[in-house]
């Protein structure tokens, strides 16, 4: 029986070109829809070009996300602050004042309860919007209650006082009165300063509102005669440094300068002009 799949040499002949010939226009047909494709691509710009074309875009972008509308600033959140320009720190300060129930009301307040700078808090004070209710409040409080305001002393001040400023919770109140009770008074308004923890712009803004008006009678220590514990009394000069001020005292005799003070193992130096206050040879 003659097998139908066996071809002679003229019919496989025929099939071979067959083949080739659907082969070739198919060639053709991708090669004509790729050179199609390849001259349209021709009309499209550079890299460079294109580059300048999406940075106007991302420039015209940019604008539209930084266009400013008016705001009330007791309310702005993370992601508006940050839009604004504002640190992380500076927003967290604007919540723990709310956190207070506080809220300010006015672009000065906003700027001593933050700490903005002065150039950012020029751009966005113009976009703040306070109710009408605070704006009367403040054209009043700049007539008088700042006139009347005076400076209190900060030997008196309690530590529910000390709280009524901005950066001053119940721990650093307290910390302040425990400081003051061991000095025996603040002599000066620098001493503020020395309370652990309270940062220098708090510092600043209590000074604003309290200052060593009545500084306290006290008796000078005797530094060469003193003993380790009428030393140590002093803040400023801890138990193990007044062991050792004793120790060179009774090993070279006594001191007859605070240069020669400063050379004790420890010393704090850098506090020499507070302790000066406290100390007589």
């Amino acid at each position: 029986m003659k097998s139908h799949f066996k071809f002679n040499k003229q019919e496989r002949s025929g099939i071979f070109f067959l083949l080739l010939t659907i082969i070739l226009l198919q060639g053709a047909y991708f090669f004509i829809k790729w050179n199609a494709t390849s001259t349209k691509t021709n009309f499209h710009l550079g890299t460079e070009e294109q580059a300048v074309i999406d940075s106007l875009k991302l420039v015209g972008l940019s604008k539209d996300a930084v266009k400013m509308y008016p705001f009330n600033p007791n309310f702005i959140t993370d992601y508006k602050g940050y839009a604004l320009g504002m640190s992380v720190r500076e927003i967290d300060r604007l919540e723990a004042f709310r956190g207070y129930g506080e809220y300010v009301n006015s672009a000065e307040e906003f700027q001593e309860v933050t700490g903005v700078s002065d150039s950012l808090l020029a751009a966005i004070a113009p976009f703040f919007r306070f109710p009408e209710w605070t704006q009367k409040q403040n054209n009043w409080v700049s007539k008088s209650a700042e006139s009347v305001r005076e400076i209190a002393d900060l030997n008196t001040a309690t530590a529910s006082d000390l709280q009524q400023i901005n950066g001053i919770g119940e721990i650093l109140s307290a910390r302040i009165v425990k400081f003051r009770e061991r000095l025996g008074g603040f002599l000066i308004n620098e001493q503020l300063s020395d309370v652990y923890g309270l940062e220098l712009e708090v510092v600043e803004r209590t000074l604003q509102r309290y200052q060593v008006l009545h500084p306290p009678s006290i008796q000078k220590i005797n530094i060469n005669t003193a003993s380790i514990d009428q030393i140590s009394n002093l803040v400023y000069l801890p138990r193990g440094l007044a062991e050792r001020i004793v120790s060179v005292r009774q090993v070279n005799g006594s001191f007859d300068s605070f240069d020669e003070l400063m050379a004790v193992e420890g010393f704090p130096k850098e506090k020499i002009e507070r302790i000066k206050l406290y100390l007589s040879f």
